[in-house]
């Protein structure tokens, strides 16, 4: 079903972190019609955070040790740990077993990971929200992770590294979380990494360079159809935020804030337009860290929305993307919603990594 209430969840808090460094290289990209500032006006992206050391996990594990100390949780407390990622550490195993170790969590902590990428937050929050709602988990932590450096690959300057974890728990009479969730896979193609999963294995070929709409790719590259992508999103998004709130009778005109993805300035600022948004109930981050995927509106709402804490706030999220697929979701944050000052992860804060050896 598209449409989603889960009841008896309570939102604890949020933490996002990015690496410690910042990286706009313009000479390393393939874009030669049109220059830094004009891209920088386009898609709103002047700066991001970026790292050849740190992978996604990484970030993702700093922002939620913070989440967990600023909470006060315990972490035997914690039963359930969820994480969103494109960029995961290994084929197998899941990252997210790994994380659950990594982060000292008790070994009777579910461990679930699943491939998502710019829609993944509201399918993550989704995932954990309905797996607490019983009571059988107490608290869990959804965590998101994107992790864009790959040596020998195209320099992206629209996408930045960051992490994120979103802390939940078992709190009945909790404002409900109303979720649309769609998906189109005739538009499988739009965003895509053709080489590196079972239908395309890696092979030497993998790595000769193709021509995909004037510039030059690996096959095990990602690359995107940039207006399909931009015509879908500012279609769905608005049509999207209206479906959920005539499903549940909900009036958006009233909520506090909208945090959509950050893919970029011109669809955001379309979307807007479309729903009559005041610019002021719609905080952007995507300036100063690129775009980040799944980890794009915790990373929005930990930097954008310092002014909230104390206070109970309505806020509609939506992520859209890679799929193609989006979901929307309707959710309050209350007088004790905890959020984390922003992370910064140096390259060398990898402690307690799991790597492989071959010969351990």
């Amino acid at each position: 079903m598209a449409f989603v209430q889960i009841d008896n969840v309570r939102l604890a808090g949020m933490a996002a972190a990015v690496p410690e460094q910042t990286h706009f290289d313009w000479s390393s990209t393939q874009n030669k019609d049109y220059d830094q500032e004009t891209f920088a006006q386009a898609t709103g992206v002047r700066n991001r955070h970026f790292s050849k050391t740190l992978v996604a996990s990484d970030t993702a594990y700093a922002a939620s040790e913070r989440l967990i100390a600023d909470l006060g949780w315990e972490k035997d407390s914690i039963d359930l740990l969820v994480y969103i990622t494109e960029h995961p550490d290994y084929i197998q195993p899941s990252t997210a077993c790994i994380l659950q170790d990594r982060l000292g969590l008790s070994k009777e902590c579910a461990a679930i990971q699943i491939s998502y990428g710019c829609s993944g937050w509201s399918y993550g929050v989704s995932v954990a929200a309905a797996m607490v709602q019983n009571g059988s988990s107490k608290r869990a932590l959804f965590l998101c992770g994107i992790g864009c450096y790959r040596k020998g690959a195209i320099i992206n300057p629209l996408f930045g590294q960051a992490g994120s974890c979103t802390a939940l728990e078992y709190a009945p009479g909790a404002a409900p979380l109303r979720f649309h969730l769609g998906s189109d896979g005739s538009g499988f193609d739009a965003i895509i990494t053709p080489h590196g999963g079972a239908r395309r294995l890696i092979t030497p070929d993998s790595f000769e360079k193709e021509e995909v709409d004037g510039k030059m790719y690996a096959k095990n590259e990602s690359r995107m159809k940039g207006i399909d992508v931009f015509s879908f999103a500012i279609s769905i998004v608005p049509k999207s935020v209206k479906k959920l709130a005539a499903h549940f009778d909900l009036d958006y005109q009233s909520t506090d804030y909208f945090v959509f993805h950050q893919a970029n300035k011109k669809i955001t600022e379309t979307v807007q337009r479309k729903l009559k948004i005041e610019p002021e109930r719609l905080p952007m981050c995507i300036s100063d860290y690129g775009n980040t995927s799944s980890v794009s509106i915790p990373l929005t709402i930990v930097t954008q929305q310092r002014h909230t804490l104390g206070k109970r706030t309505k806020y509609i999220c939506c992520g859209f993307g890679t799929g193609l697929s989006w979901g929307t979701v309707a959710l309050e944050t209350d007088e004790q919603f905890v959020l984390s000052e922003l992370v910064y992860v140096n390259d060398d804060q990898t402690d307690k990594i799991h790597i492989y050896n071959p010969n351990s």
